[in-house]
C-alpha cells in the first residue's frame, strides 16, 4: 500500500482541531496530538495518527469519555492512584507522570498508577518526560490481551511495553519495547498494507504459526484463541519465558497495583479498563548526579564505537534511532498510509474538520 508524505505541522494542526471537535479543550488536544506525531516521528507508526479510527471508535461508542475528569483516590508523599474515569489516556498520562516527577523533586522518589484509563500511545513519551528534568522515568501498561504465554494458544497478557529512560549526552537513553514480539499496532499496519507478517510473531486459534496478520486480530477480537507471541517466541529454548515473566511483572506494575482489571479481563480494546503506571527517580539519591551521567554517556559512547559484526556499519544505542527518525521527518514529512488517510478524511467529516482545508486535494 502505498504512503504519502504529510507535513508534521499541518498533521499536527488537523489532529489538534480533530480532538477539540470531540470536545476535548485546547490543551488536552495538544497533549493527544504531541504523543500520537511523537509516535510517527520517531518511525513507530504503529502507535501514531494510524491509532485516530481506534480513538474515534472509542468515543463514539462512549468507551472513551472526551469530558471525563480524573481523579485522585489514594495519595501518599510518594505515591498516588488516579482514577482515570474513563478518560483519553494521553491526557491522564500526561498528568500522572506530572505528578509522579513533582514528588520525585521533592522527596526522590514519584510512583503514580492509573486505572479505567485508555490507550495512551507510546510509553517512552512518559519515560522521556522525567529524564527531560534530570530524572529517571520509567512507565508501563497493560492492554487488552494479545499474548499468548509460553506453551499455551490463548491470549492471557498484553502488549505490556517496558519503557525506561535516563539523562545522557548527547543523547538520552531511552529504552521502550514490547514485551511481545510486536505490538498489535504493528498487525494492524501489515493488515492495511495487505501484506503477510513475519513467521514467529503470532499464532491463530490453535496456536499453530500464522502470517495472517487480519485472522490473528480478528481471533484477538474476538477471542476466539491465538495471539501475539511473547519476546523469545514459542519456545523456551529461545526464551520464550523470558518475555512471558516481563509481561507478568508490568502486569503487576499496572493492574494490580492500580487495583484495575487484569488484561485477560480488558474488553473494548482496553478502552475504559486500562492500567499504567508512572515511575520517577532522582538519581542524585546515590550520589554525583553529574558524574553518573557522564558514566552513562561514556558507556553509551563506547558501546556505539565497540567492534561491528561483519557486514555491519553501526551500533546504535536506544534512543539515537528515534532522534535520527524525527530530524528527518520533520524535514521530508511523515509517511502515512493511504487507508490512514482516508480515515483521516472520513474522521475528519465526522467532526467538522475538512481534510482538504489542511492538505489540500489528495486522491487515493
Amino acid at each position: 500500500m502505498p504512503y504519502i508524505r504529510l507535513p508534521e505541522v499541518q498533521v499536527r494542526r488537523f489532529c489538534n482541531d480533530l480532538f477539540a471537535g470531540y470536545g476535548f479543550s485546547k490543551s488536552e488536544s495538544e497533549t493527544i496530538t504531541d504523543v500520537l506525531l511523537t509516535a510517527d516521528l520517531y518511525g513507530i507508526e504503529s502507535h501514531g495518527i494510524q491509532r485516530l479510527i481506534r480513538y474515534h471508535d472509542g468515543i463514539r461508542d462512549g468507551s472513551i469519555l472526551p469530558f471525563a475528569k480524573y481523579e485522585i483516590t489514594h495519595e501518599t508523599r510518594l505515591s498516588a492512584v488516579i482514577d482515570a474515569h474513563r478518560g483519553m489516556g494521553q491526557v491522564v498520562a500526561r498528568a500522572a507522570m506530572e505528578l509522579a516527577i513533582e514528588k520525585a523533586k521533592e522527596h526522590g522518589f514519584g510512583a503514580v498508577v492509573v486505572n479505567h484509563s485508555n490507550h495512551y500511545g507510546i510509553a517512552g513519551y512518559y519515560a522521556s518526560m522525567a529524564a527531560a528534568e534530570d530524572l529517571v522515568g520509567m512507565c508501563f501498561t497493560n492492554t487488552e490481551a494479545i499474548a499468548i504465554p509460553t506453551f499455551g494458544r490463548n491470549a492471557m497478557l498484553g502488549t505490556n511495553p517496558i519503557s525506561f529512560s535516563m539523562p545522557a549526552d548527547p543523547i538520552p537513553f531511552l529504552y521502550d519495547v514490547a514485551t511481545t514480539v510486536v505490538p498489535r499496532g504493528k498487525l494492524e499496519v501489515y493488515t492495511k498494507n495487505g501484506k503477510p507478517m513475519p513467521l514467529g510473531w503470532a499464532v491463530d486459534a490453535n496456536g499453530l504459526d500464522c502470517t495472517d496478520a487480519g485472522e490473528v486480530v480478528g481471533n484477538i477480537i474476538s477471542k476466539a484463541g491465538g495471539g501475539i507471541l511473547p519476546v523469545g517466541g514459542s519456545s523456551e529454548e529461545s526464551g520464550s519465558h523470558k518475555g512471558y515473566g516481563l509481561g507478568m511483572v508490568v502486569e503487576i506494575a499496572t493492574s494490580i497495583f492500580a487495583g484495575g482489571v487484569t488484561s485477560n479481563h480488558v474488553g473494548h480494546s482496553g478502552n475504559g479498563e486500562t492500567s499504567e503506571s508512572f515511575f520517577a527517580l532522582d538519581y542524585g539519591m546515590f550520589g554525583d548526579k553529574a558524574e553518573m551521567k557522564h558514566n552513562l554517556s561514556v558507556l553509551l559512547q563506547e558501546l556505539r564505537h565497540s567492534a561491528k559484526a561483519k557486514g555491519q556499519s553501526r551500533i546504535y544505542t536506544h534512543g539515537e534511532k528515534e532522534l535520527e527518525s524525527k530530524a528527518e521527518k520533520l524535514q521530508n514529512g511523515i509517511p502515512v498510509n493511504q487507508k490512514t488517510v482516508a480515515e483521516m478524511k472520513m474522521i475528519g467529516n465526522s467532526v467538522g474538520v475538512n481534510f482538504e482545508r489542511y492538505f489540500g486535494a489528495i486522491w487515493l
